[in-house]
Order: structure tokens, then sequence, then C-alpha cells
């Protein structure tokens, strides 16, 4: 009798930080700007956060970024839309992204 083990991969929602200008200089209001999944909702990324990052997130508030329409050679395009998330962590706490 053989036994098979299978591993099933947790989801992870926070896809990479975004290192705009803008979302650099909210680091300095201890706000982090995150690239995350269309599936994630509040709750998965303060899980994710405090797990991965070992800080305490006081508020998130997500943006779904629509498509957008573009001319590429004459042609009609698209550039794919986005979520993000900005992560507001508690006084005293930092994440290293950058």
């Amino acid at each position: 009798m053989t036994t098979t083990t299978t591993t099933v991969a947790k989801a992870t929602y926070i896809k990479k930080p975004r290192s705009t200008e803008k979302a650099i200089i909210a680091t300095d209001k201890n706000k982090y700007v995150f690239e995350v999944d269309k599936r994630a909702n509040k709750d998965n990324l303060r899980q994710e956060i405090t797990k991965t990052y070992k800080v305490t997130p006081t508020k998130i508030n997500i943006i779904n970024t629509p498509d957008k329409v573009v001319m590429r050679k004459g042609r009609p395009g698209k550039i794919s839309g986005f979520k993000k998330a900005i992560v507001t962590l508690k006084k005293g706490d930092k994440i290293d992204v950058i």
C-alpha cells in the first residue's frame, strides 16, 4: 500500500510592492502600496502582511484600477487593469520593500 501526499499551494495575495514616486512619498506617512491579486480582500491582506512582514496594519484601502484602452501603432489596444492596496501601519512599524 502506497500513500501519496499532495501539497496544496497557499494563495499569496500580495504580488509585489509598487515603487512609483507617489508610493515612495507615502512611506513617509507610514503607508505602503502593494499590487495585489484580483481575489484579495482586506482580511486576506491583513493576515498575509502580519505573517510575512511581522507588522501590524491599522488600515487597508483597496483600489481596483480598470483596464485602459490605448492606441498602439494605429490600432486599438488594451492595458490590463490591476488591484492595489494601500496599507497603513501602526506607528513605529516599518517595512523594508525598496
